[in-house]
């Protein structure tokens, strides 16, 4: 009886904030399709001044489309991604100046130091040199990372590598920092310095997109939590309002109650697919070598 109930659950809405000018971006009604499947289904969201958010679900579920989608790497298939600056607003691709992201691939050039990466990814910026490498230093700081800014980047161990992106992410002060498994790889202390960072960066009014499938690193960081699952926000609240509505004590039983219905309605989908598939490919001619079937 309980998971009809969850059934008919719309997703939480965020409270937005009072004033207009908080918010900084906005994402109306999204969708993303590549060929026949559909990565998000009608994505609406708002995101103000100041917000940490934890974008949850698990792997497919969509959350690094909907990344790519911020931050303009994809164009959606419908709807519109938004930037709110100075009382105006524009497709978030011409704003990407005003963006850090830290995907989870972090591209770095392994033949660069890691200031070297760091340098010349705050030029395209516009940043200066000065500016650039006194922003570099405060960062490092932060995060043990003073003695390893001029080594180069190959010979470093993936949370070292992940410390170097989250500083070139950071380096151009950006309004919008897009965090993908930002502390994978990392050990307990360094993990601990980057999520002290993040809130340090709220604190000071930035917003910050903490894209993760670890359920308590996102309830221990963010003060908004997003579920998305099979490409849906099948909740957007704080985590005590996600509790609330599921009538759960863990965060983690919030978001089993939220995903079991949508997972069991796709389980049947992909039950049908699958066997679609598999007659579609039993009955696909197979390719004969040349001058098969014919008499010798």
């Amino acid at each position: 009886m309980r998971i009809n109930i969850l059934v008919s659950i719309a997703p939480l809405k965020h409270v937005e904030s009072d004033g207009v000018g908080d918010i900084l971006l906005t994402i109306n009604n999204v969708s993303k399709q590549f060929s026949h499947i559909e990565a998000l289904k009608n994505v609406n969201l708002t995101l103000n001044r100041g917000d940490i958010v934890g974008l949850v679900g698990g792997n497919g579920a969509g959350k690094t489309t909907l990344l790519r989608l911020m931050c303009g790497l994809y164009h959606p298939t419908t709807g519109q991604v938004l930037f709110h600056r100075d009382s105006s607003q524009a497709p978030v691709a011409e704003m990407r100046r005003f963006l850090g992201v830290v995907p989870e691939a972090t591209g770095l050039y392994y033949r660069l130091t890691a200031w070297e990466n760091i340098r010349y990814h705050s030029r395209l910026h516009g940043i200066s040199d000065e500016e650039c490498w006194k922003n570099t230093l405060e960062i490092a700081k932060d995060l043990d990372f003073v003695e390893s800014l001029g080594r180069p980047t190959r010979g470093f161990s993936k949370g070292m590598r992940q410390k170097a992106a989250i500083i070139r992410a950071l380096a151009h002060k950006p309004e919008i920092l897009l965090l993908d498994e930002p502390t994978g790889g990392l050990d307990v202390t360094s993990a601990r310095m980057v999520r002290s960072l993040v809130k340090r960066m709220g604190q000071a009014g930035g917003t910050v997109i903490y894209s993760t499938h670890k359920l308590a690193e996102a309830e221990q960081v963010c003060d908004r939590i997003i579920i998305i699952h099979n490409g849906e926000v099948r909740a957007d609240g704080s985590p005590s309002e996600l509790l609330d509505i599921t009538q759960t004590t863990s965060l983690e039983e919030a978001y089993v109650k939220l995903t079991m219905d949508a997972a069991r309605e796709t389980e049947k989908e992909d039950v049908e697919g699958r066997i679609a598939k598999f007659w579609r490919r039993m009955m696909t001619p197979r390719k004969l070598p040349e001058g098969g079937g014919e008499d010798e």
